[in-house]
């Protein structure tokens, strides 16, 4: 079955305003009409699967069936190899309700410490996207970066656990890349930096057709 192509009006299901700013960073120069599900006014959903790719399903079709419109969701997450691949799918979690990132950040370095492991720690992002139409039509794209943890963080620029995050081959973690360069897709072919824009990558070529010059 082939892909298929996103027209009109669709509905970014995320009330993080991070992952909203990225992903109309992402998708506004395919012309897409974006909306967020916060906007709309549509619920919130707890995350109950168990797999990025779950979760993102998950909230794509509850806001497809609220809406009525073609529904886009992200579900991300950072997987520490020397924690069991934890924070995982509970990485926004382990800020609290208030998702505290900072917070979240002195676990990851506690709980290392606490586990007597030493550096350089392992880790990958993972991003899993899904878009979900009325008629219950789904796809789904998965991008993932390898790099290591850093202590102390470094940088201010995006958001999450990007300030201790260091992408394989280069010396700045995500926390002090712009978006511009963390989210580069690049125009000749070659793979994307960053977990989302990776996954974006593949759903673009898959469902939005060439990238307008």
């Amino acid at each position: 079955m082939s892909a298929r192509k996103i027209e009109g009006r669709l509905v970014i299901a995320s009330h993080n305003p991070g992952k909203l700013w990225e992903l109309r960073q992402l998708l506004g120069p395919h012309g897409v009409d974006a909306v967020s599900a916060g906007e709309l006014g549509l619920p919130e959903p707890e995350e109950t699967e168990t797999t990025f790719r779950g979760n993102a399903l998950l909230k794509a079709r509850v806001a497809a069936q609220a809406s009525g419109l073609p529904a886009f969701a992200d579900d991300s997450g950072l997987c520490v190899d020397a924690l069991d691949g934890a924070p995982g799918v509970y990485s926004a979690r382990w800020g609290g309700e208030n998702r505290d990132f900072g917070a979240a950040i002195e676990r990851v370095e506690r709980e290392l410490k606490e586990r007597g492991g030493k550096p350089p720690f392992t880790a990958h992002f993972i991003c899993a996207l899904a878009i979900v139409w009325p008629d219950g039509h789904a796809e789904e794209f998965e991008g993932r970066v390898d790099g290591v943890l850093v202590f102390p963080k470094r940088g201010d620029k995006g958001f999450g656990y990007d300030p201790i995050f260091l992408p394989d081959g280069l010396d700045k973690t995500f926390g002090e890349m712009m978006s511009a360069e963390k989210h580069a897709l690049p125009g000749d072919g070659s793979i994307a930096l960053s977990h989302r824009a990776r996954a974006f990558q593949a759903l673009a070529r898959a469902s939005l057709g060439p990238r307008p010059s």
